[in-house]
């Protein structure tokens, strides 16, 4: 018996190397061609979530300084991150919170508008600070107008996926799929959804297609593999190439991003992202985030492309929160009822010595850019609620600065009985001319009790002691996390969802968790 030595078969007419013996009558057994997938163990860093620090926004003299514009914000990415870092008995850093995103986190109960074409109702409080004695708290509620159902324009959206390798972990991709197929089931049968895909480089995995082939739809994020690098930037230029293809002018377009912001190849400058995402909200498709995952996470990223593709900003870190943010809040999510909304406060010299806007610093806007309709600013979806808090020190009252020496007396102001002026611009979705609501912040809207102040109000204020507690407490005044229980305890109110006593148990976790991770071993 001979025995000769066997090949592999290859591609080339003469490769091929020994590997091991077999009986010289037996032929050669083909092997089968596969795609060879590895297999890699999932995906963790730690340490390399990145935030954009700002500082929190001081107190300003109303003699120098009356009127505060600023851009609305329904972002609650912050919220999740927050809660994600606690449930793992970690602070956040203080980069992370953002005191507006986390009072914005829950709905609260101001009387709903009349309808689309009018689509805010405006509700102010006035109460004292139940952190600084002497001081009272302005709350300023928007209510938007809630679109029923059989009424919502028609969807057409693009999936963005990152599928890159840093998404190879439970709480990434695996979380995505589920929160996806989630979102679909919100979807009328003949909304529209596309899937783009990028790692290493971008791919259309599913054309456009109507959501009553939901089981088609499925398939393709069901099959959807974590591995490579984080093309982003062109995976974000394919999607919109997509939804610009097939826009529908009534109805709506959106870009939904699911990442965790790595973007390593390609295009990798926020500037220019931000750029290119300004240019093409102009032609009508909104961009949406939402964040995965963490110790890799790139929130600064996220908040940049975001903010100027005219979308929110949402962090998932459990299957709760995508039911939240894709089931509960489907319509607020996909279905934009006034953009380009912006706040102005102006207050009294005669009642007001000086104030501080809790929360907002990346929605800063100069005085001028209030009226000007070229002005980019947020967006408020059906039926979402957005508040904003403001400290301010009544005149006589405890102030944070010292009179300057050679500056002459504030003119006094006739309308004595305000505290200020809100005034609020929008536009409709798809409408470029603004329109203006006003409404004065007056005593009939004050209490003298914190106690007696709406309960939505004492909650929203809990939660801007907490936020400011985890941002360092520089204007948190005498509150503790002790004293934010007990307030938050005291106005939960009927919370359906439970969102109010979960944030009590986040609460009482901040006061023994840790400030820094432990070491991975």
């Amino acid at each position: 018996m001979v025995v000769t030595a066997a090949r592999l078969p290859s591609r080339g007419r003469h490769a091929g190397s020994p590997v091991g013996v077999v009986q010289s009558y037996a032929a050669p057994v083909p092997v089968p061609r596969e795609t060879y997938q590895p297999r890699l163990p999932a995906y963790h860093d730690v340490g390399r979530d990145r935030f954009t620090a700002k500082d929190e926004n001081p107190f300003k003299r109303v003699g120098e300084d009356p009127v505060s514009t600023f851009s609305i914000d329904v972002d609650t990415a912050s919220y999740g991150f927050v809660r994600a870092s606690l449930n793992r008995n970690v602070l956040p850093q203080p980069a992370a919170v953002r005191t507006e995103e986390m009072i914005n986190y829950f709905p609260y109960d101001y009387a709903a508008p009349a309808s689309a074409e009018h689509p805010f109702s405006t509700n102010v409080a006035v109460f004292p600070s139940p952190w600084s004695a002497g001081r009272k708290l302005v709350r300023i509620g928007i209510k938007g107008f809630t679109i029923q159902r059989a009424a919502r324009p028609r969807a057409n959206l693009v999936f963005l996926i990152d599928t890159s390798g840093s998404m190879n972990e439970p709480n990434k991709l695996p979380l995505v799929q589920q929160s996806l197929a989630m979102l679909l089931d919100q979807l009328a049968p003949d909304d529209r959804v596309a899937i783009v895909t990028y790692a290493g480089n971008a791919g259309v995995a599913l054309e456009p297609t109507a959501v009553s082939e939901k089981t088609r739809i499925r398939a393709v994020i069901d099959r959807l593999t974590a591995w490579g690098g984080t093309a982003g930037a062109e995976g974000i230029r394919q999607a919109y190439k997509l939804a610009e293809q097939n826009l529908d002018p009534k109805g709506v377009n959106r870009v939904i991003l699911a990442t965790d912001g790595d973007f390593n190849v390609g295009i990798t400058n926020e500037n220019e992202l931000k750029g290119y995402v300004e240019r093409e909200r102009g032609k009508g498709v909104f961009l949406s985030v939402l964040g995965f995952g963490m110790g890799n996470y790139n929130d600064a990223m996220m908040q940049t492309l975001a903010q100027n593709g005219n979308g929110a900003a949402a962090y998932i870190d459990t299957i709760s929160e995508a039911r939240k943010t894709l089931v509960d809040e489907a319509s607020s999510t996909l279905f934009p009822i006034a953009k380009d909304v912006k706040i102005q406060v102006e207050f009294n010299p005669a009642t007001v010595s000086e104030y501080r806007l809790i929360g907002y610093e990346t929605r800063m806007l100069n005085r001028d850019d209030f009226n000007n309709d070229k002005v980019d600013a947020g967006d408020v979806g059906s039926g979402q609620t957005v508040t904003a808090l403001y400290e301010i020190v009544p005149a006589g009252g405890p102030r944070a600065m010292d009179d300057l020496r050679y500056a002459r007396p504030a003119p006094v102001a006739a309308s004595g009985g305000e505290y200020g002026f809100v005034k609020i611009r929008y536009k409709l979705p798809k409408s470029d001319t603004s329109r203006l609501i006003a409404k004065p912040i007056d005593r009939a809207a004050e209490v003298s009790l914190f106690a007696d102040a709406p309960q939505d109000a004492r909650f929203a204020a809990s939660v801007a002691a907490f936020a400011e507690l985890l941002r360092g407490g520089k204007y948190s005044g005498t509150m503790s996390y002790d004293e934010v229980m007990k307030i938050a305890n005291a106005a939960k109110g009927s919370d359906e969802f439970g969102y109010r006593a979960e944030f009590v148990q986040m609460v009482r976790t901040a006061k023994t968790a840790a400030a820094l991770p432990q070491l991975e071993r």
